[in-house]
Parts: structure tokens; C-alpha cells; sequence
């Protein structure tokens, strides 16, 4: 068990500190949201220390106290199976093999990117999305936003398991897509079957189904089965989309700023669009959703036709 002055979210960020590609970024964010982390971290950092000076380790180089946190080390050596022996002595030899180690996935508007995992599943992410894995279990995966399309491995003794704002998802052996939009997630499956929400309403999808989740609210629809992570190909399939999420995917993909007026943010688009078509031709998106296209200097305005 970990220390009582230890908990397990700054023990966390001291091991993850310790690394040569560690997010500062995220690091920072984390310190700057509670002012008790700091103290926290602090606590971690010494028991590590502590553990090293124990094992006659270099602590030197293991520390990374908060106070230096601000100003990025040129460099910072990661130890390996030392610093494993040091924590499992300060932590205790289970909870330091059994504890997380996420590390995050993620993409610019306009770019794709694939991760393979540990065994042997792939994600592949759409523009400007995000994903946390987890580096001891490659069989959980935390959708934070944008969108991406999932080929898993099945396995029923260990399932590969998915959480989006809140929903748990839970594959049978599958190739889905998930998508994090503003206020509800969408699901698709085009191969195998997913359940959703294992615990409580226990939707299953097969191929061609897909769920929109809003809320605790789920609704069923029907999919084609071409158009399930369609995106990867630059093909935009949208069934009564408002256009104020036609916009968002569309910044997603085409790397620019798409925006839907407020006007017309709440229409409605059935219909394909694809992507270098749309970015070679933005007037022809105007036909296409009935609305007028003002670019800017950032992208592009979708307006009401005068």
C-alpha cells in the first residue's frame, strides 16, 4: 500500500516526471490546478529519493522537486529497472506493477495518425483528436475528444474496454468508431459487435448500427457500414447533422476553422461531403448546404443565403 503521506496521483506524476519524454505541458496544468498538488508531488518525490538513497541509487538524478519544474532540464536519464527497484520499495512491489501508466495520444486538425497497440489492436485518430492509453494495459483506451476509428483484437477473457464523457464501451471483437462531439458521443460499428454501457442499458451494436449518447439518454440509429470511419478516406457521411457539428468535422479534417453562424448553427445536413473536394471548392459547400461561405482570415464563416 502506498504511504499515507503518498497518494497515487502525485506518485504518478513524480514517476512520470522521471521520464525523457515527459509532458511538461500536462505536468504544469496538473500542478496549477490544486495548490495542494505541489506539496503533494513533493512528498512523492522524496519517498522516491529516499527509496533510491536505501538501494544506493543516484537520487540526484531521479528528483525532479517542483521548484525546477518551471525551467526544463536540457536532459534527464531514466534509470530503468533502478528506478523500478527504488519505487517498488518505497510503494511496495504490487502497487508499483499495478499502477497506470497513461500516456496520451494526439493529432492536429487536419492530420491522421495510427497507434498500435500492445496486442496487437490499432487506434487511428482524425484531426485534432485525443486519446489516453495506458502504457501496463493495452486494453483500455479514454477518449478525451475528436474522432477516431478502433481495430481491436478480441479477447473474451480480457475485453477491450472504451470510455467517451462518461460512457463505458466494451467490444466483442470489432471495428468501430467513436466520435466525441459537442454534448453527445457517437458510436458506429462496422465489424464485430460493441456493447454499450455493459453495466446499465447494455446495448449491444452490430455491424451497420450505431447509438448517439446524450446525456444518460441512448438512441439507436442505423449506419451504413461504408461510411464507418469513412473519414480516414476523406469521405464526411452526415444523417440530420447540425451544421453547427458539420462545421466542427469539417475543422477537424480540412485543418482550418469552420464556423456555423448562429442563424443556421441548428439546421439540419443529411448527405456526403468529401473533404479535398470541399477544400479545393468551398463554393461548391455552399451549394451543397444551402448556405453561403465567407472565408476569413482564419477559414471559413457558414451563413444564412442573402
Amino acid at each position: 500500500m502506498t504511504h499515507p503521506m503518498i497518494d497515487d496521483e502525485a506518485l504518478h506524476w513524480a514517476i512520470r516526471m522521471a521520464e525523457p519524454d515527459a509532458d511538461w505541458d500536462a505536468f504544469t496544468a496538473w500542478l496549477e490546478g490544486d495548490s495542494a498538488r505541489a506539496g503533494r508531488y513533493d512528498r512523492a518525490v522524496v519517498a522516491i529519493d529516499d527509496a533510491a538513497t536505501a538501494a544506493a541509487l543516484p537520487a540526484a538524478e531521479l528528483r525532479a522537486p517542483v521548484r525546477d519544474t518551471m525551467a526544463r532540464p536540457r536532459s534527464r536519464r531514466w534509470v530503468g529497472a533502478a528506478l523500478a527497484a527504488s519505487l517498488a520499495a518505497a510503494i511496495g512491489f504490487g502497487t508499483w506493477t499495478q499502477m497506470p501508466r497513461p500516456y496520451v495520444v494526439k493529432t492536429r486538425a487536419g492530420e491522421q495518425r495510427s497507434v498500435a497497440l500492445g496486442d496487437g489492436s490499432s487506434i487511428l485518430l482524425a484531426g485534432a483528436s485525443k486519446v489516453t492509453l495506458d502504457a501496463r494495459d493495452p486494453r483500455i483506451a479514454t477518449v478525451d475528444s475528436g474522432e477516431m476509428l478502433f481495430r481491436v483484437r478480441h479477447d473474451a477473457a480480457g475485453p477491450f474496454a472504451v470510455r467517451v464523457a462518461g460512457l463505458r464501451l466494451v467490444d466483442l471483437g470489432t471495428v468501430f468508431d467513436v466520435k466525441a462531439a459537442a454534448g453527445h458521443t457517437v458510436v458506429a460499428v462496422s465489424e464485430g459487435a460493441v456493447m454499450v454501457d455493459p453495466d446499465g442499458a447494455a446495448m449491444r451494436l452490430d455491424p451497420g448500427q450505431a447509438v448517439v449518447a446524450d446525456g444518460t439518454t441512448l438512441v439507436r440509429r442505423v449506419v451504413d457500414v461504408a461510411d464507418v470511419g469513412g473519414w480516414q478516406a476523406g469521405r464526411l457521411a452526415f444523417d440530420d447533422v447540425p451544421l453547427a457539428e458539420v462545421a466542427a468535422d469539417l475543422s477537424r479534417h480540412l485543418g482550418r476553422r469552420v464556423t456555423a453562424a448562429p442563424a443556421i448553427a441548428g439546421r439540419t445536413f443529411r448527405g456526403t461531403l468529401d473533404v479535398k473536394t470541399v477544400a479545393d471548392q468551398p463554393a461548391l459547400l455552399g451549394t451543397l448546404l444551402d448556405v453561403a461561405v465567407r472565408q476569413t482570415g482564419e477559414g471559413w464563416t457558414l451563413e444564412p443565403r442573402r
